[in-house]
């Protein structure tokens, strides 16, 4: 099988700055990769470039046989792209917001109003159609977010802590829905912090710190010999000190000052 995003070399700087050095990864059709780092790791910059927002970086970048900046668009067009933060037109409803989406990828307005329906009615939010989204939860915001970035049917979906504010309920369909995307075929390229979810959902996980990958393989490849959660494993690989004594210290502070 060959892969359906390949990264050679893959470097990025601000200024002096070198926030993604030499990386190279392989990226399999129907896999979920779970993609995890500290803060400023890179994990942003990757996603970034995955999905044509930066293109001055060095190294190549390819998908589906496809050199990403000579064909950015024919790649975005088979991207689905959820970020961490992102901006919805509050004033517009969940229908005519994703019209809008559906019509930046040419998607028949048939096509696009069932498909809105039926998305958001199993998110429980079919009732809110036509409600401005001004009034919208952010759990809520996330669900749109989550149905604008699945609405044409990517063979890729890129998602930037694609669980931000959902509920326990919806968090499960989420993960249930990671699963029927693999089985599909749909490659997965989920970056969290949140640990648990990364180890029960992705086939391989691959760890970046200070613009290197430090860890690529499975989660049983990355617990060998050891009995450690990924929590875990994240903790000792990235992290310089004893966050026990961290955690600790702050207790003191606070402890101090209510005594003061």
């Amino acid at each position: 099988m060959e892969p359906i995003i390949t990264i050679r070399n893959l470097s990025k700087s601000y200024g002096d700055k070198t926030v993604l050095n030499n990386i190279n990864l392989e990226i399999f059709p129907g896999q979920i990769i779970g993609y995890i780092g500290p803060n400023g790791a890179g994990k942003s910059t990757t996603v970034k470039i995955l999905t044509g927002i930066i293109d001055d970086y060095s190294g190549e970048v390819t998908v589906a046989g496809k050199e990403l900046r000579a064909n950015v668009l024919e790649v975005k067009r088979m991207t689905g792209y959820v970020p961490e933060l992102a901006e919805l037109y509050d004033l517009l409803t969940p229908r005519e917001y994703l019209s809008f989406i559906g019509r930046l990828y040419h998607l028949p307005e048939d096509v696009i109003a069932a498909r809105a329906q039926k998305m958001l009615d199993s998110f429980g939010l079919g009732s809110n159609m036509d409600q401005r989204m001004d009034s919208f939860s952010k759990g809520m915001r996330q669900k749109v977010l989550l149905t604008s970035g699945l609405l044409h049917n990517p063979s890729i979906v890129i998602l930037d802590e694609p669980l931000s504010g959902l509920d326990a309920n919806a968090v499960i369909m989420v993960k249930e829905l990671l699963q029927v995307l693999k089985q599909e075929g749909k490659t997965i390229f989920y970056c969290s912090h949140m640990m648990d979810v990364v180890e029960k959902v992705s086939d391989r996980i691959m760890l970046i710190d200070k613009g290197n990958i430090i860890a690529n393989g499975t989660i049983a490849e990355l617990r060998a010999n050891t009995n450690d959660s990924l929590e875990q494993i994240f903790a000792k690989l990235t992290s310089t000190e004893d966050l026990q004594d961290r955690a600790d210290a702050i207790a003191t502070a606070l402890q101090n000052k209510d005594n003061g």
